[in-house]
């Protein structure tokens, strides 16, 4: 039978891999709308102002069930966890407490007057407000990056009476895996919204949509997705070279390293035994594994069996860590293969490639889960690592008790990913079939004419 350690685990996996899929929309999305409205101003074209409309309304859905997932977080800090805020609550508490009272507010303050204040403030207050609810998101993430970040490498603390108590904020904030943790994750956030504009534009198209705003906002993905691939692969490689310096039995349990040896090979496929403590079906590129993590082609990897009793499961990370490189290049490849199709036939992509990128509208989940994956499981056995192993802070509740929770949440989580998938094609459809309409130009005033709000029909 299950035990309630590993129920807990179970639990806490399902809740934030579910929430975890909304703000990853929301943070770059954010910044997109922005960008729309944005040119919208300095253009007055009305087809920038149509995939403003359409996306808002998207990102109000998404940012919804993102709130709805991420209140289930912090209860189970009490339910589910409470040796961990007994433990280290005084770093924890005011870091998440910052992100609801810099980011949360502001996001959900501002994001009323984009979704409503068209016609009711001038332009430049509502492209501020796309502008500080983009800041907002990037805030939020922020705090629970630093906070994750800290329980990777912690810095700035002191253990009292088996308290944490900080001694440095700065320290605590600007932990050594904090700025590669959170510089990753934005390009992750910024290439799982790119696919998903993309792949709901191409979607749209698709289904007979003759306006020109899908268009638009299928290169704005594209493009913008081919610059961040290329670039989240180069901040990969600086994150995992501070993984292998602060963190060296998850990158040996990422590359599947049993002994410390220099010139490591880098497995592109094995199946790693832990019970024998070896792979099997190993193929292998010589040397490459040392060459990127040290740059040195004879470079030293410390393998798993210097961590014995002390190291995560192996193949989680092994697989996990290979379906996020996959995803990785998938993405770069179909990018640049739009892009070009793009300039080589004046804005329109054929049939197949629209295919494509509608396949891969939430190909940015799979990779974000997977390398979320590799980063969660890779700390074990340790909550916050050198100072609170997970055993000790799971609850004592009865095994019965957590299995029902988790059943619950899970039955729940089925529902609402089924409503939000059908929703957004139910737009997306419905989208194809409304009349265009014309704005007008800003007058005088600063206010925007013949804009209706996000309630009323026509704006896709």
């Amino acid at each position: 039978m299950l035990d309630t350690l590993v129920l807990s685990r179970m639990q806490f996996a399902a809740n934030i891999s579910f929430h975890i899929l909304f703000p990853t929309i929301t943070i770059a999305l954010g910044w997109i709308l922005f960008f729309f409205k944005l040119r919208f101003d300095q253009t007055d074209n009305p087809v920038w102002m149509r995939a403003y409309r359409f996306w808002v309304k998207v990102f109000a859905l998404t940012f919804a069930l993102g709130v709805v997932s991420g209140i289930t977080m912090s209860f189970q800090f009490g339910t589910n966890w409470p040796g961990f805020m007994e433990t280290v609550g005084n770093i924890a508490g005011p870091l998440l407490g910052y992100e609801v009272l810099t980011a949360f507010f502001l996001e959900a303050t501002f994001l009323g007057i984009m979704l409503f204040g068209i016609n009711r403030v001038p332009s430049k207050i509502h492209t501020l407000s796309a502008l500080i609810v983009a800041i907002g998101t990037t805030i939020s993430a922020f705090w629970i990056l630093a906070l994750n970040s800290w329980m990777h490498t912690p810095a700035g603390y002191e253990m009292r009476d088996g308290v944490a108590h900080v001694t440095s904020w700065l320290e605590v904030i600007f932990n050594p895996s904090f700025p590669y943790r959170f510089t990753h994750m934005l390009l992750a956030s910024g290439l799982t919204a790119a696919f998903f504009v993309a792949g709901l534009s191409a979607y749209r198209i698709l289904q007979g949509d003759p306006k020109l705003a899908p268009r638009l906002a299928l290169k704005t993905g594209l493009v913008l997705a081919a610059i961040l691939a290329p670039v989240q692969a180069f901040v990969g490689d600086l994150h995992g070279l501070n993984t292998f310096e602060h963190q060296p039995q998850k990158i040996a349990a990422m590359e599947g390293v049993w002994e410390t040896e220099r010139g490591a090979p880098l497995l592109l496929f094995a199946i790693p035994d832990e019970a024998q403590r070896t792979n099997h079906f190993e193929i292998a590129i010589p040397k490459m594994a040392s060459l990127i993590l040290t740059h040195e082609l004879d470079g030293e990897i410390r393998g798993l069996n210097e961590f014995e009793g002390n190291h995560p499961p192996v193949k989680p990370l092994f697989f996990g860590f290979r379906v996020m490189v996959g995803m990785g290049v998938l993405m770069l490849a179909v990018a640049w293969t739009g892009c070009y199709l793009l300039l080589r036939r004046r804005g329109e992509l054929p049939v197949w490639m629209l295919k494509i990128v509608v396949a891969m509208t939430f190909s940015g989940w799979l990779a974000t889960l997977s390398g979320w994956y590799v980063t969660e499981i890779g700390r074990q056995p340790w909550l916050v690592t050198g100072v609170l192993p997970t055993a000790d802070a799971v609850t004592p509740l009865a095994p019965a008790n957590v299995g029902f929770s988790l059943t619950m949440y899970l039955l729940v989580y089925v529902v609402l990913m089924s409503a939000y998938i059908h929703t957004l094609r139910v737009m997306a459809r419905k989208s194809v079939k409304v009349e265009e309409f014309e704005t007008e130009a800003p007058q005088a005033g600063g206010k925007l004419t013949n804009v209706p709000d996000a309630t009323e029909e026509g704006a896709a």
